[in-house]
């Protein structure tokens, strides 16, 4: 049975930090065309549409977690609002300050918290874990991409 009001929060937090991260950087598609990209880099429109399903597959996660009742829960979703404020920083290293190294370094922090989060919500509940994990994925990729860029514009 879905509980709605703790399901459309969850999501509203979710999307929300992502909404508010991405209009303080509007400019950031901008300047990731001017920067030189390392190969595979995606085009500039992809971001939001990959950031966009992240967010919302973090809401539907940390849903999950706080509705299972597990004694673990409280802890596993304090990991998931620090790394969430850790997400939400990281854009504003890259792009407002444009310290490329600063941000990788962010990046890296926000990965082991990230994984920390994926193994705390893996206790309370596995598939709330599972749907994280496209998440790791893409902070590994964009930990490659960031990393290239300092070492490509510096």
């Amino acid at each position: 049975m879905i509980r709605w009001k703790p399901l459309f929060l969850s999501l509203g937090i979710s999307l929300g930090v992502g909404a508010l991260s991405g209009a303080i950087v509007s400019d950031a598609a901008q300047q990731y065309k001017t920067l030189q990209l390392p190969p595979g880099a995606p085009p500039a429109w992809l971001f939001p549409v990959v950031w966009t399903i992240l967010f919302f597959l973090m809401g539907i996660s940390a849903y999950r977690v706080w509705v299972s009742g597990s004694p673990e829960r409280t802890g596993a979703l304090k990991l998931y609002g620090a790394q969430l404020v850790i997400n939400f920083v990281w854009p504003l290293l890259f792009f407002s300050a444009q310290q490329y190294f600063a941000a990788f370094i962010w990046l890296v922090l926000l990965w082991i918290f990230a994984a920390a989060m994926i193994i705390r919500f893996y206790r309370v509940d596995p598939a709330a874990a599972r749907l994280q994990l496209p998440y790791l994925f893409w902070l590994t990729y964009a930990g490659y991409l960031n990393l290239l860029v300092f070492r490509l514009n510096t």
